[in-house]
């Protein structure tokens, strides 16, 4: 027999070996290969100050892609163990915002089969888990429509009190994307109640239970649809002091942002369209700019910048976003002249149809 058929037939008859086990430590060293890559770049971001050194480097921005697929790679084979459940929580988190741009303009997620898995995982084997903690909230975060359905489930199923608790708090944190209708309003409430009961001391990213939960609470009385959205004061990019209520009978669009967000290129292009299609009318963007005062000054003086239709607020320590409980940039609340919230979300054509029905509504006013 010729030596290579043998050789051919020893390999076929040989037993395969077995994959390597997935080891936390692939993921951690990831994910953190992520998070060294993403300081970098927002360090020289925040070092940038010329419109053209800031377009280099936000062009520049570290794809998570690679970092997203280790973790995937670490975890995905082991998916039936608890200790997938941290790293899990951040994937989930972080692969949301990565996304395929299609011809007609819509998006689909990259790691869509990805999410997919994870979704059947955490319901065929960890509903019951106490790890679960991290992943609830990685889900009150995500957009995906199942989030909420299998948050249900958890706060249901799982027999570790404090875990139905932090659940709980990401029902109630998800359920914002429903709108502030009182049946929602309602299950919000009975959700962070529970939160309160069962859950109060544990803690989150550094902040408790209670603490979270206590700004939902603000949130639901003082920044939801027809409520009065609160006066703001502070210093423009001039050091002039500057408020909010500075732009009474106006429709104003209210745009919490930062040159360092995901996607910020997209959200400025977004409110440069807006501020053109809303030229010559009773409207203004007024931002909240967390970026430092040098690189908010640089932008505004770019010949693009449409002054006189968007001021901005200078907000490096983000403290007003603090009082409209802003973690997560962009953020954008549609007020009318009296300052009634009307719509409260991100920026785009909701906020868009939202801004021009008030006008029309301020025009047929005005005739009468």
């Amino acid at each position: 027999m010729p030596r290579r058929l043998i050789a051919a037939l020893v390999v076929l008859h040989s037993p395969i070996a077995p994959p390597l086990a997935a080891s936390p430590a692939e993921a951690d060293q990831a994910r953190k290969t992520w998070e060294r890559k993403s300081a970098e770049w927002s360090a020289r971001l925040s070092a940038a100050v010329t419109p053209e050194e800031r377009q280099r480097v936000a062009g520049e921005r570290p794809d998570p892609t690679p970092s997203l697929r280790g973790v995937w790679s670490a975890v995905s084979r082991s998916l039936d163990q608890e200790w997938t459940l941290d790293p899990a929580a951040w994937f989930l988190r972080n692969a949301a915002t990565v996304v395929v741009r299609n011809d007609d303009g819509s998006t689909t997620p990259r790691f869509a089969a990805e999410i997919d898995s994870l979704f059947k995982a955490v319901d065929q084997h960890h509903l019951a888990s106490a790890k679960l903690m991290p992943l609830c909230m990685a889900l009150a975060q995500s957009r995906d429509p199942r989030a909420l359905p299998m948050l249900e489930r958890i706060v249901a199923r799982n027999p570790d009190k404090q875990v139905r608790g932090v659940a709980s708090l990401a029902v109630a944190m998800a359920l914002r994307a429903l709108g502030d209708e009182p049946p929602v309003m309602r299950r919000r409430l009975e959700h962070l109640r529970t939160a309160i009961i069962e859950s109060s001391d544990v803690e989150l990213e550094g902040n408790t239970v209670a603490a979270i939960a206590e700004d939902e609470l603000h949130i639901i009385r003082h920044l939801s649809k027809g409520r009065t959205a609160p006066d703001l004061s502070g210093t423009d990019s001039g050091g002039r002091t500057r408020t909010l209520s500075e732009q009474k009978d106006k429709v104003v669009m209210l745009l919490f942002w930062s040159d360092s967000m995901w996607e910020a290129d997209r959200t400025r292009d977004i409110m440069m369209e807006t501020a053109r299609r809303f030229a010559g009318r009773r409207f203004m963007i007024v931002g909240v700019n967390h970026d430092p005062v040098g690189k908010l000054r640089a932008f505004e003086a770019e010949d693009s910048f449409p002054r006189g239709q968007w001021m901005n607020f200078s907000d490096p320590q983000a403290k007003l976003a603090a009082e409209y409980r802003v973690a997560n940039w962009p953020a954008v609340f549609v007020l009318d002249g009296a300052r009634t919230i009307h719509y409260a979300g991100g920026p785009g054509s909701f906020a868009d149809l939202t801004a021009e029905a008030l006008l029309a509504e301020s025009a047929t006013a005005t005739e009468q």
